[in-house]
């Protein structure tokens, strides 16, 4: 059988915690930053916890098992 190949675009997005979690980064703080307050500018620029809900999805992506 032929190997899977990993998505480009998930591979660029997501990477690896120590303990096996999935890291991503927020969206909507790339452009069109003048309408949006401080508090909500700081909070985008941390990056987060992949949800349970799509962890299936993203290790899919990833060709993880």
């Amino acid at each position: 059988m032929p190997k899977i190949k990993t998505n480009s675009g998930a591979k660029k997005r997501f990477t690896l915690t120590g303990t096996g979690k999935i890291k991503r980064k927020h969206a909507f703080h790339s452009h069109i930053l003048t309408k949006k307050t401080k508090k909500q500018k700081r909070n985008l620029c941390s990056s987060t916890i992949v949800d349970a809900t799509n962890i299936s999805q993203v290790k899919e992506l990833l060709a993880m098992k």
